[in-house]
C-alpha cells in the first residue's frame, strides 16, 4: 500500500490571497464588534467564505457587494473599511488570475 506525501512547498495563489483576505476582514471585525451591524457582517462574511461561494467567485462576487454595503451603511471602523478594501483588491485579482488561467 502506497502513502502520499504532503508536499512541502506550497505555491502562492490568487485563491489562497483571497482566502487570506476574507479571514483578515473578518478578523478586524471580530476585533471592532459592536458596532451597528457588526453581526451581520460576520454572517455574510461566513457566507462569503462557505462552500457555495468559494465553489462559484461570481456568487462570492455577490455577496461581497453586500458586506461592503452594510460596512458602509453602518459606518464601520476605518480598519474594517481597509480590510476590506484588501478584499475587493484580492477578489478582482483572482478573477484576473483565473480568465488567464493561473489559479487552480
Amino acid at each position: 500500500m502506497a502513502f502520499i506525501i504532503e508536499p512541502t512547498g506550497y505555491e502562492k495563489t490568487a485563491l489562497s490571497d483571497l482566502q487570506g483576505s476574507w479571514g483578515n476582514l473578518r478578523d478586524a471585525v471580530v476585533k471592532n464588534f459592536g458596532f451597528p451591524d457588526s453581526d451581520k457582517l460576520i454572517f455574510q462574511i461566513d457566507e462569503a467564505v462557505s462552500w457555495e461561494s468559494v465553489r462559484n467567485l461570481k456568487h462570492m462576487k455577490s455577496t461581497f457587494i453586500l458586506v461592503q454595503n452594510i460596512a458602509l451603511q453602518s459606518e464601520a471602523p476605518q480598519e474594517v473599511i481597509e480590510w476590506l478594501d484588501d478584499v475587493r483588491e484580492s477578489l478582482h485579482s483572482a478573477f484576473e488570475a483565473i480568465a488567464e488561467g493561473k489559479a487552480e
